[in-house]
């Protein structure tokens, strides 16, 4: 990698054995460059959801902390945003690499921490990889524009960062949703106060060791934990410009609000009810696996989980095939070899799910599947719920109006293509919708017609690779600029706006050289 002062030096040292000193012991805060034993009198138990065993404690950050944190922003970013673009590139470019030689470290506290099988786990970090290295175009994506606007006369923009930067991340994804932040704040040429999901902070200090290891100045980058009070300093400071978060509901709704009313940018994901509408022209065994896989990975607790299939019609007929697909996966710990989806992320989070099922039941719906006493004989103490199909399930039902975040999926059968339009319109949530189908017309109908804000033909998950952004909308969105891609790079710059006026006949007329020795006058 490229260093401040022109040397170079291998990343070879990055590739570490494991994340072990990760466990059993407290989580560090990372402050103007350094690993810090917090002060704080107030710690959170991190605990294996597969065990309950204690990974980690981590610390509610002090005031004194956070004031440290953001002075620390602050004062690097006077220097951070003069560095040239090219630096910053340059900063990306190691840092993917650096992430590819750590992804077992990544894995390993992914899985002990959040409970992800290690599949799952490895996609987690790839795709937040890939927003890493689509800022190594970060040049392209700075550029102003110009135009002569009159005799002697241009205006150009110029596009600025905004300055210290706050991004609260939640527990599903512990790499994927740091990574929607870090790179897109850093080398847009902000500095960023980051506040991993006090659930499973692991992965974020990695990525922090990894920022410090690939040259990221001190204070550039700065991991604070906690809770409320943590996200009150964020939302409230005056030296925080915007800030960007992922999470649930109440908690964004509460962030979003706080924000602006301090006056700072803000982006927010919320819940989701992705649907996908089964036509019966679709590839019948591609459509069925393809929901299998969308509906139960990650045990569901995914902001694009697909939490609903609409069949329509004679499609209906498919789905105790769905049921005896989804009979077959393999409920175990992530680390355990074809382990298809592990546990939740806590009993509390399965109890929630358990009575949901259950209130479906009693409010009319089959239960064609039952996951709730699911046993992992290697994990009696794990939190695990299997999948779960529930079916006839109406609007009014908790399990279709509330995002269930784990393995149940709720069947529902209309008659008409624009009855299921009719229905996912009518949904408050806008994160994602699917219809598959071989009808051309009918795919095209869909997207035309479907108010979700992204849209899968044939796909059940359809969250966009970084060269575009994710645009989720109605009631999964708050703000105005989206999450990575383009739309990240706005939300993290400002422009400037020069217009200048450079006379012509002011310009100094050439002259020849004089070669005579000058005389004094």
């Amino acid at each position: 990698m490229l260093l401040f002062n022109g040397t170079r030096r291998s990343l070879a040292h990055l590739t570490k054995p494991s994340s072990s000193h990760l466990r059993g012991v407290s989580t560090k805060l990372f402050i103007n460059g350094e690993f810090v034993t917090s002060q704080a009198s107030e710690w959170m138990d991190v605990r294996d959801p597969a065990t309950q065993k204690l990974v980690t404690r981590v610390p509610k950050t002090t005031a004194s902390e956070l004031e440290e944190a953001a002075k620390s922003a602050q004062s690097a970013f006077t220097t951070w945003r003069r560095t040239s673009v090219m630096t910053r590139q340059r900063v990306m470019l190691d840092l993917q690499q650096a992430i590819r030689d750590n992804t077992d470290r990544l894995i390993e506290s992914i899985v002990a921490e959040q409970g992800k099988v290690v599949s799952d786990a490895r996609g987690d970090i790839i795709r937040g990889l890939q927003v890493v290295e689509s800022m190594a175009g970060i040049p392209e994506l700075m550029l102003g524009s110009r135009l002569d606007v009159a005799a002697d006369m241009d205006t150009y923009t110029v596009r600025e960062p905004l300055g210290v930067v706050a991004g609260i991340c939640p527990f599903n994804f512990p790499a994927l949703i740091p990574l929607w932040m870090i790179p897109v704040a850093l080398a847009t040429g902000n500095t960023l106060l980051l506040k991993p999901s006090e659930r499973d902070p692991g992965a974020a200090m990695i990525l922090a060791e990894l920022c410090a290891d690939v040259g990221v100045p001190r204070g550039v980058l700065n991991v604070v934990h906690g809770a409320h009070e943590t996200v009150d300093f964020l939302t409230s400071d005056q030296r925080v410009k915007a800030v960007s978060f992922v999470g649930s509901d109440r908690a964004g709704k509460y962030i979003y609000e706080r924000s602006t009313q301090h006056g700072k940018r803000c982006q927010a994901n919320l819940g989701a009810k992705n649907h996908a509408v089964i036509l019966p022209d679709a590839n019948r065994e591609h459509a069925l696996n393809a929901i299998t896989g969308a509906a139960f990975g990650a045990a569901g607790q995914r902001c694009m989980a697909l939490s609903v299939a609409v069949f329509v019609g004679a499609a209906g007929d498919w789905i105790p095939e769905l049921v005896d697909r989804a009979r077959k996966l393999k409920v175990d710990g992530g680390m355990e070899p074809g382990a298809d989806l592990g546990p939740m992320i806590s009993p509390e989070a399965l109890q929630r799910a358990k009575t949901i099922v259950q209130a479906a039941a009693e409010s009319g719906a089959s239960v064609l599947l039952d996951g709730r006493n699911v046993k992992v004989a290697k994990y009696p103490n794990g939190n695990f719920l299997g999948p779960t199909v529930l079916d006839h399930v109406t609007v009014d039902m908790q399990c279709y109006q509330e995002e269930v975040f784990g393995p149940v999926l709720s069947c529902v059968r209309v008659a008409t293509l624009d009855e299921a339009l009719a229905l996912v319109n009518a949904n408050v949530y806008g994160n994602g919708a699917s219809v598959f189908t071989r009808s051309g017309p009918c795919a095209r109908k869909f997207q035309a017609e479907v108010g979700a804000g992204q849209v899968g033909i044939n796909v059940p998950i359809p969250v966009p690779l970084p060269m575009f952004s994710f645009t989720g909308n109605k009631g999964s969105f708050l703000g105005d600029t989206n999450f990575y891609g383009r739309s990240g790079v706005n939300f993290y710059t400002q422009l400037k706006t020069v217009t200048s006026l450079w006379r012509h006949e002011d310009a100094i007329e050439d002259r020849q050289s004089a070669v005579h020795m000058p005389t004094l006058h």
